[in-house]
């Protein structure tokens, strides 16, 4: 909603100024939402040029079908599974305040081994809260956060620090996450430093090996550093350094929102696949609602730091119980030319009927 409310601002500038607006996104839901012209730009070059209905219904260079073909939300949505299976993750009532101000209020969740689960809401909702608190990196307010039975927000330091290894995390911007003077064998091994008792010092390159190899990277770039590696390649180096250390659950932060949708349909096959294969479940923070359509199992819909919505993704998407929620789903865009000037025709007609 965030999103949409500065895109209509930008849309009442250029309606009132004449201004021209060069907009430079990955987002081809903003792109059919503004854009009158649309040129597509690939390894530096620009391949393609047109109208944005004209790009989007008959593309002609082979990258711009693939981005097309990689936007998510037409997809089978996932099966929920058996709620009688134990949770590897219960919150029970978690809060956080600062101060006066309430980040966190009263958050209640599972999360089932091999699930996803995706929190969604707008910018200041609480999600990012709600993961560092699990992570301890800032303490709760009251609440518990039963990991396997075992509550991480009264966990001593000590206990905390070996659990730490089960619970990883992958975060938003690899261009800040990565240390760019560590190269990528230091990254990924890093864990391995920190608990020593993991493997032997001496397997550390074939475990690097492997790793880089199972994300889709190749084992001989170990020596390389982050600035030499595009923007998916970084998110993949990422996600090697969470695997490095055997973990049950993900919390995965907006974790692909800064790729485009070719690389983030990339990424997200990955970690499909690392679920089947491993049986890892995610605790997955996004703001792309079709992506979270086709990648989720079920869905918390988050609020002024309050949930106020959760269950499989199929009720949350095809029926909506709060009106936040229908209006998050309302915002959302597509990337359709012609849907979109169809919702805006509407918001028009809306706003001049009413008084």
């Amino acid at each position: 909603t965030v999103q949409a409310q500065i895109l209509e601002l930008l849309e009442e500038l250029q309606a009132e100024t004449g201004m021209g607006l060069l907009l430079i996104t990955h987002d081809l839901g903003v792109v059919a939402e503004t854009a009158d012209r649309v040129v597509v730009m690939n390894s530096g070059q620009i391949v393609e040029t047109g109208s944005a209905a004209e790009v989007y219904r008959a593309p002609a260079h082979p990258y711009t079908r693939k981005l097309i073909g990689a936007v998510p939300g037409g997809g089978d949505m996932a099966q929920p599974l058996d709620t009688g299976i134990r949770p590897i993750l219960e919150i029970n009532r978690l809060c956080k305040h600062f101060g006066e101000f309430v980040a966190l209020e009263d958050a209640s969740l599972t999360v089932l081994p091999g699930e996803t689960v995706a929190i969604v809401g707008e910018s200041g909702s609480g999600k990012s809260t709600l993961a560092k608190v699990l992570l301890r990196l800032e303490e709760a307010t009251s609440g518990e956060a039963l990991y396997n039975g075992r509550d991480l927000v009264a966990m001593p330091a000590a206990e905390l620090f070996e659990l730490r290894r089960e619970i990883q995390m992958v975060f938003q911007d690899p261009t800040q996450s990565l240390n760019p003077r560590m190269s990528v064998y230091d990254i990924v091994s890093e864990g391995f430093v920190i608990h020593p008792d993991i493997l032997a010092k001496a397997k550390w390159r074939g475990r690097v090996q492997e790793l880089l190899e199972q994300v889709g990277l190749e084992a001989g770039h170990m020596h390389r550093y982050p600035h030499q590696f595009s923007g998916g390649q970084r998110q993949r180096i990422a996600i090697a350094r969470a695997l490095a250390l055997e973990p049950k659950l993900i919390i995965c932060d907006e974790a692909v929102s800064a790729l485009d949708v070719s690389v983030q349909a990339q990424v997200i096959d990955l970690l499909t696949g690392l679920q089947r294969d491993m049986g890892l479940s995610y605790l997955f923070i996004a703001h792309d609602l079709p992506l979270v359509r086709d990648f989720a199992h079920r869905v918390v819909v988050m609020q002024g730091g309050r949930i106020v919505e959760q269950g499989p993704v199929a009720d949350i998407f095809g029926s909506p119980r709060m009106d936040y929620t229908r209006n998050l789903m309302e915002a959302s865009l597509s990337a359709d030319p012609d849907v979109q000037a169809e919702r805006r025709r509407a918001r028009h007609q809306l706003h001049e009927a009413t008084p």
